[in-house]
């Protein structure tokens, strides 16, 4: 059943546009009060930050702020608080609803914090600042043969914009998500104190900052876990079934097969299961014990199989072209030589990251996703195929499972874990490929909309609830729990001013 909604919820559009900005009333005096913090600006400095990853929210800070230590970002919220300035908190920039655009106030920039302070290989731990790339973390890792746990699929994104939010990966059904590998924290809150915190030092705080969309503090530096290094040899296998292809994947997961797992598609005609392995032992075991029981196909015999279906379809040839050269394009970016070793990608981190831009970054990104317990996933994937097939000629969709780690700390309430979800939780992202093509806001806002309200009806959760969808918060989690944390965040942000247009 869905949650219960808001009368003025119903009451409105659900069509979402940019916040108001805001109108700059005490900023010189504000600007005036920061005597160790420099505010840039300069128009073209600023206008470096109109918009984010989506490329369909547009906004102007009056100033830009460098992240340099947890004490200048202190003085920044306290001055903050005190003159009511709004305060926009950036990483890699890569939202797509807007989330890391600022509206008038601050913008401050956390790539100026992106060190490694320390990798501890007995402890299997790395200290970081939080404004440090996934892609240069792994850098620093690999020099002492280490490696993440799980991280985003895209590691241009930023650690501490990553740990606010989730981060999944093809592994994160087996290790969680990259949130999950959070073991101690760096926060200046709000009104600017500096704390430590973990399950154990100021737990309410962790588990507040762990999944909470930037709304009770700024992560300035980040404890976590972190494993050895392996390559990995990877498996494709080809469905014609998106439900099929789901029902294998969470066998896999349940069972844990295997080291990696996701799905990739092109349209609902070409669906590729993706299987990994970190050692020869578990791909042995994984033949011994779980492969007769994929029912996927192999690359030949799915080719043959599409070009039969397409032989008899002449007004499809159009498609099967399409796929046949997208094909050609994307799968040697798994492959490439300086990466590929005996058979094994030696850095998924690089290859992943640049496909993830290659063929899915332009102008604009929309990407709406559904999160959902085992259960509702294919019902759920299925529904918004649907969708995609109305709104666009071409799009993908990209399902991952995250591994509910029981013995570890309880979830944020209102985060992308389900609330029903026990075990695994399971993520579907749909994307239209746009490439240079040009489509009107409000048909991409449709689109996005058509997918959240298959998440309302089916009381689901989202990845990108937040910015220019935020007025499905209350719809999503209902009105009881929305305005019981706002008023946790009222208490903790007297001024309401840190990331003030994403949630709440």
């Amino acid at each position: 059943m869905p949650r219960s909604q808001s009368t003025s919820e119903r009451s409105t559009s659900s069509q979402q546009t940019n916040p108001s900005r805001w109108q700059g009333a005490g900023w010189p005096a504000f600007v005036s009060s920061l005597k160790d913090v420099a505010v840039i600006e300069d128009a073209p400095m600023r206008g470096t930050f109109a918009t984010d990853a989506g490329g369909t929210s547009y906004g102007m800070p009056h100033g830009v702020v460098i992240a340099r230590s947890a004490a200048q970002i202190s003085a920044l919220l306290k001055a903050a608080q005190a003159h009511r300035v709004p305060v926009t908190v950036r990483g890699g920039g890569l939202t797509t609803e807007g989330e890391s655009v600022a509206f008038g106030g601050v913008l401050l920039d956390m790539t100026g914090m992106s060190k490694c302070l320390f990798i501890d290989p007995q402890k299997l731990e790395v200290r970081v600042e939080a404004g440090i790339f996934w892609a240069s973390l792994a850098e620093h890792l690999r020099r002492q043969g280490m490696d993440y746990l799980s991280a985003p699929l895209n590691l241009t994104s930023s650690v501490g914009g990553t740990l606010g939010v989730g981060g999944i990966d093809v592994n994160s059904a087996r290790f969680g998500c990259s949130a999950d590998q959070a073991l101690a924290l760096q926060v200046v809150t709000p009104t600017g104190e500096i704390v430590e915190c973990s399950d154990e030092a100021n737990p309410e705080l962790f588990r507040r900052v762990i999944l909470g969309y930037g709304q009770f503090g700024v992560i300035t530096e980040a404890t976590l876990r972190i494993r050895r290094y392996t390559p990995i040899r990877m498996r494709y296998y080809y469905y014609a079934s998106l439900r099929t292809a789901i029902e294998d994947l969470q066998m896999l997961d349940r069972e844990q097969a295997a080291d990696y797992t996701g799905i990739l598609t092109m349209m609902d005609a070409a669906i590729n299961l993706l299987v990994a392995f970190d050692s020869g032992e578990r791909e042995a075991a994984f033949d011994a014990k779980w492969h007769s029981r994929v029912r996927g196909m192999g690359e030949a015999a799915f080719s043959a199989r599409a070009f039969l279906s397409y032989l008899v379809r002449p007004w499809r040839w159009g498609e099967a072209l399409f796929l046949r050269d997208r094909k050609r394009q994307l799968f040697p970016e798994f492959r490439r030589p300086e990466h590929t070793r005996d058979g094994k990608m030696e850095d998924r981190s690089v290859v992943f990251s640049r496909a993830v831009w290659k063929f899915w970054g332009g102008r604009q990104m929309v990407i709406p996703d559904l999160a959902t317990s085992s259960a509702k996933f294919a019902e759920a994937v299925e529904r918004g195929n649907a969708v995609c097939k109305r709104f666009f000629p071409r799009y993908t969709l990209y399902c991952v499972g995250i591994r509910l780690r029981e013995e570890h700390r309880p979830h944020y309430e209102m985060s992308c874990i389900p609330p029903d979800a026990a075990g695994w939780a399971y993520g579907c992202e749909f994307e239209p490929m746009i490439g240079d093509g040009t489509w009107s806001r409000d048909h991409l806002q449709s689109f996005k909309n058509a997918i959240y309200d298959i998440g309302v009806e089916m009381g689901a959760s989202y990845y990108r609830f937040g910015g220019m969808m935020k007025g499905y918060v209350r719809r999503v989690f209902g009105d009881p729990l929305v305005d019981r944390h706002l008023a946790m965040k009222r208490a903790a942000d007297p001024a309401m001013i840190l990331n003030r247009d994403v949630i709440f």
